[in-house]
């Protein structure tokens, strides 16, 4: 991402929803940006989650896309997988999607799919970028030409279609307790539906959106929720979406975490041996843990890693022809179903393997043994590139050759904020937080603390 980038950031803009740059007066810019780029034919898909401000920006955004003479179809609060499936669907120009995932409800976010229903390249994020501080009025419509806005009133219907197709039609969940906690976001409504429609018991939480809670003590950040209700009410599983349902954390029967690290194990040892894993590899991000690829290795499987991010994942399975990719927070791609992270769809990809093999989740997960992994940040004055810190280097370098094979070092800016994040994972768990205190005591000599 250059440095003349404003605005978008590594999943699109996002801050405090009414404060720069998430204001009306940006969101107005970005669909006079994307109306410009896209052109008038077709229509743009706007969709979004279950915050206050999404009111607030998918009117502003529509007005910028109307005022050059592009139609709009709303969707209304739908998960990203969602609207990325309906504008994919629909054979829309685009789709936008108004949310910041799993952030305080005060924030809130634009993010782009193309009409294949995938994210926009950084290229195309840098021509809108561009577009939108130029000056657009010789483009503006006029009288008839006017765009028009429209809503879809059966989205949801749709999207709880396409996503029980990702589910075996050999198998039901009838006799299944599960618990599913909606954050109080997008999929308030279709998540409950599917599970239930498959023949599941659902015990429904963070499914009453008030338009301030979303996040709030609930959902893929707060797993403790589900793990509490799996326990109490003697669950199968459970199922912690986020905000905008592209991430999902699930846990087993005994109230136990299954992250996206052992999901993507689980499912990648199942599909190879169906033959169904193209590549012979999954694509996961430099933070996913070594107990993944350990365990691959195992049954002749490849890790392929990319920078962090879910469009980095993507890209790299679309350029190598990869079929499973995601990351250890759970934003997990199944491509054969979905162009991004879906919670929904991987957690039926999930309940299918419990049906055909007759085991729990807790079974399933074991495949995996996870390396003790530990991260800390630190807050710089400056992002040096670290290469070029000789110290700094040089204390990362004497850390790996201590560790060998027997673990990994990964040390990184933050992609958001002036912080250097330093991860360590080892078999001896023991020794780790020693190595992160040499490498952060270097870096704050080396690259300076803020005032």
């Amino acid at each position: 991402m250059g440095s003349e980038r404003r605005f978008f950031g590594t999943d699109g803009i996002r801050g405090e929803a009414n404060t720069a740059p998430m204001t009306p007066e940006t969101a107005m810019r970005v669909g006079m940006a994307v109306a410009a780029h896209f052109g008038r034919d077709g229509t743009i898909v706007v969709g979004k989650d279950t915050r206050l401000s999404g009111y607030l920006l998918e009117s502003a955004l529509a007005s910028g896309l109307c005022a050059l003479g592009t139609d709009v179809t709303f969707v209304g609060p739908l998960p990203t997988p969602g609207i990325a499936y309906i504008t994919q669907s629909l054979r829309a120009s685009a789709g936008v999607v108004i949310s910041a995932s799993h952030n305080h409800f005060a924030d809130n976010g634009i993010k782009l799919f193309a009409g294949d229903g995938y994210k926009l390249p950084d290229e195309v994020e840098a021509r809108l970028e561009a577009l939108m501080g130029a000056d657009l009025e010789s483009l503006r419509a006029r009288g008839s030409e006017i765009g028009r806005a429209f809503r879809l009133e059966d989205a949801g219907g749709r999207y709880l279609t396409h996503v029980k197709q990702a589910f075996s039609s050999r198998h039901d969940l009838d006799g299944l307790r599960i618990v599913v906690d909606c954050a109080h976001g997008a999929a308030y409504r279709v998540a409950p539906t599917v599970l239930r429609e498959l023949g599941a018991e659902v015990i429904a939480l963070g499914c009453e959106p008030d338009g301030t809670n979303i996040n709030d003590g609930h959902g893929a950040m707060h797993p403790e929720r589900v793990q509490e209700a799996v326990r109490e009410h003697g669950a199968d599983l459970g199922l912690a979406l986020d905000g905008d349902a592209d991430r999902a954390v699930m846990c087993d029967e005994h109230g136990q975490v299954v992250d996206g690290d052992a999901i993507m194990c689980m499912c990648a040892r199942d599909m190879a041996l169906r033959g169904r894993l193209r590549g012979g590899a999954v694509v996961a991000t430099v933070m996913s843990n070594l107990g993944l690829e350990r365990s691959l290795e195992e049954v002749g499987l490849q890790l392929v890693r990319t920078p962090v991010g879910d469009r980095y994942v993507v890209e790299a399975m679309r350029a190598g022809g990869y079929n499973l990719g995601g990351e250890q927070s759970g934003h997990l791609v199944f491509i054969d179903h979905a162009t991004t992270g879906d919670g929904l769809v991987a957690a039926l990809q999930v309940l299918s393997i419990i049906r055909s093999t007759g085991s729990p989740l807790s079974k399933l997960a074991g495949v995996m043994t996870r390396f003790p992994q530990i991260t800390r940040s630190l807050r710089v004055a400056r992002k040096t590139p670290i290469d070029t810190v000789p110290r700094l280097a040089r204390a990362i370098r004497e850390v790996e050759a201590e560790l060998g094979d027997s673990g990994r070092v990964l040390v990184r800016y933050s992609g958001t904020e002036a912080k250097l994040r330093v991860m360590v994972e080892a078999a001896d768990e023991g020794s780790i937080d020693g190595w992160i205190d040499g490498i952060l005591e270097i870096a704050a000599k080396e690259l300076g603390t803020p005032e």
